[in-house]
């Protein structure tokens, strides 16, 4: 059996008898997919460790926890929401960018204030950012692009972003430079010591 098949089988049975995953796995206060998890330091949390088996794409961008925070779609949009309206390095035109403050997201955890944050995107993006640099900036987590929710295969479903066209430092930057701290399809982040 290959691992793909292996891995379907696996979901397949923990589907058909959810009594198999452990009460740990499964979070606790959100009731659809997980689309972000946040890990390192933070509070009680509610999931388990990685998995990995199941966890594939975490385990190949080598995250490790024991315990994590999971949010899906509906936890962090019924955050306190920001709309920012950036110049978007893809097309060089204004979007509106609408989500929670990441510090927000990042609190809610149950991470302290002054740490660090290794954010993870999908494509195996991993940018180092501080809480001082996310309040700075004012970066949210933005769920949803031009009023409508960000689909995977584009820039979402979670893009952690700032509104570059506010600053001088980053405005006098090429707009190819802007967005370096900016990962799309954002779905881990790991809260560290500074």
């Amino acid at each position: 059996m290959n691992k793909r098949e292996f891995l379907l089988s696996s979901v397949t049975c923990a589907l058909a008898a959810p009594t198999a995953l452990s009460a740990q796995q499964l979070p606790k206060s959100i009731k659809g997919p997980a689309i972000l998890t946040v890990s390192g330091l933070t509070g009680k949390g509610n999931r388990g460790a990685l998995d990995p088996a199941l966890d594939q794409m975490m385990v190949k961008h080598k995250a490790q926890f024991d315990k994590a925070h999971a949010f899906d779609f509906a936890a962090l949009t019924a955050m306190p929401a920001v709309t920012i309206k950036p110049t978007i390095e893809y097309d060089a035109k204004v979007h509106t960018l609408k989500g929670p403050l990441l510090n927000d997201v990042i609190r809610a955890a149950g991470a302290p204030d002054g740490s660090r944050l290794l954010m993870r995107a999908v494509d195996g993006y991993t940018i180092m950012l501080t809480m001082e640099e996310a309040q700075k900036y004012r970066f949210i987590v933005a769920t949803h692009f031009d009023g409508q929710p960000m689909p995977l295969g584009g820039l979402g479903p979670l893009f952690a972003v700032y509104e570059a066209d506010k600053f001088p430092d980053m405005m006098a930057k090429p707009i190819a430079e802007r967005f370096s701290l900016c990962p799309w399809g954002l779905y881990h982040i790991e809260v560290q010591k500074i």
